[in-house]
């Protein structure tokens, strides 16, 4: 089955969330904001709601028409889509259209500009679409994808419509991950061996600086609550008493939020931060 002939098919597991947004299609909300999931079923989402706003079928998307195959392929003339996953949703780009949400849609459906992974957003360019939700935009609506709704500018959340989809119950990393997460806690004990991963050019960049601070949470997770159903749980249990485990979760919280800042960092530094808080 390919991704055009259900649309629903990355999101099996969300069916509550489906349900919310289809007993709202009728009226749709001008602005509604996707938390909870991972970026790929939050944006899953966004593009559904835009099939179900424009779907020729005028009801649940049929995958089949010309709209819900053009927004599957981000090629759909009332789609917008600002990703930040590639980085800083920047003022520039959401002034540039302001002059688009001012006019009605090209089609009979709804023109849907989709914010992925909206944390990403530069204050200004935030200010700039909240003016914009300030001034009511006929045939308009505003998605806006992120981990949690906290992570956005709280006037933005207020004028929103919030769904939130179902957290992934992800207990173990990838085996990349895991070699990266291994090598911190081997650092924390031994003070060896993690410069020189991320000491080489390009060795880290801020996706994978992500993958590694949420997997070493992970880790932090398993070794709290007593189950350690992996060998590095296991072993940070037994190495860290509670006040140790807990300094560790500040120290990944406070990792996370320089990675989602609004403000560039560089993410080998992130990671060597981490690194030297422990040892």
């Amino acid at each position: 089955m390919t991704r055009h002939d259900d649309p629903l098919a990355a999101l099996v597991g969300q069916e509550h969330a489906v349900t919310r947004l289809n007993n709202i299609a009728h009226h749709p909300p001008q602005s509604i904001v996707i938390e909870g999931g991972d970026a790929d079923s939050r944006v899953a989402l966004a593009l559904y709601w835009a099939m179900r706003l424009n779907c020729a079928s005028g009801d649940i998307p049929c995958g089949q028409c010309p709209a819900c195959r053009q927004i599957a392929d981000f090629a759909f003339n009332d789609l917008l889509f600002f990703d930040g996953r590639e980085g800083l949703i920047k003022v520039d780009a959401v002034r540039g259209q302001r002059g688009t949400w001012g006019q009605p849609p090209n089609g009979d459906g709804y023109r849907v500009t989709i914010f992925a992974e909206a944390q990403m957003f530069m204050t200004e360019a935030a200010n700039a679409l909240l003016k914009s939700l300030e001034e009511p935009r006929p045939g308009n609506v505003f998605v806006l994808a992120a981990p949690q709704r906290e992570r956005l500018l709280e006037t933005l959340v207020s004028r929103s419509w919030v769904v939130t989809l179902a957290w992934p119950d992800i207990r173990e990393n990838s085996p990349e991950v895991t070699e990266w997460t291994t090598a911190l806690v081997r650092f924390w004990a031994t003070g060896q061996g993690w410069f020189e991963r991320t000491s080489a050019k390009g060795a880290v960049d801020k996706n994978l600086a992500m993958r590694v601070v949420l997997g070493m949470q992970r880790e932090l997770r398993e070794a709290l609550s007593g189950a350690c159903g992996t060998p590095l749980s296991g072993r940070m249990a037994q190495a860290y008493d509670l006040r140790g485990l807990q300094k560790i979760g500040l120290v990944l919280d406070q990792a996370l939020d320089a990675l989602n800042t609004q403000v560039p960092v560089n993410p080998a530094m992130v990671l060597d931060w981490v690194a030297t808080r422990m040892v």
